[in-house]
């Protein structure tokens, strides 16, 4: 069993930056950033990095967000930049086994609480 456990959420201006953290108890090949931008939506992969160091993005991010790992504290972050209101979501920290694919795809194993990001224009 892991858990995932997300901090750094907030409202912030468009244009403007914001990192979220995630602590991750136990070990697993890959990890990533979903969203979701209201209830009832899909839930949509944004960054994936695997245990090498390589990640992925979506097209909707590319260029703006940034995925990285601290594995001596097993934490995760996303480094968003560039902010838009439709980066607004709530948006999760996941993990899994098996590879994680960004865009609207098979769900990964492993679900943080969530954590809220509202951009303004």
């Amino acid at each position: 069993q892991v858990q995932l456990v997300e901090s750094g959420g907030g409202s912030v201006q468009a244009g403007g930056s914001l990192r979220l953290s995630c602590v991750a108890s136990g070990y697993t090949h890959y990890m990533g950033w979903f969203r979701r931008q209201a209830l009832g939506e899909e839930r949509e992969g944004v960054a994936t990095i695997d245990s090498d160091g390589h990640t992925t993005y979506a097209a909707t991010v590319q260029g703006r967000f940034t995925i990285s790992k601290d594995n001596a504290n097993n934490t995760l972050y996303l480094q968003m930049n560039s902010l838009k209101p439709e980066d607004t979501a709530m948006y999760y920290c996941v993990a899994d086994y098996g590879r994680i694919w960004v865009g609207y795809g098979p769900l990964p194993l492993y679900w943080g609480q969530g954590t809220q990001v509202t951009v303004s224009s």
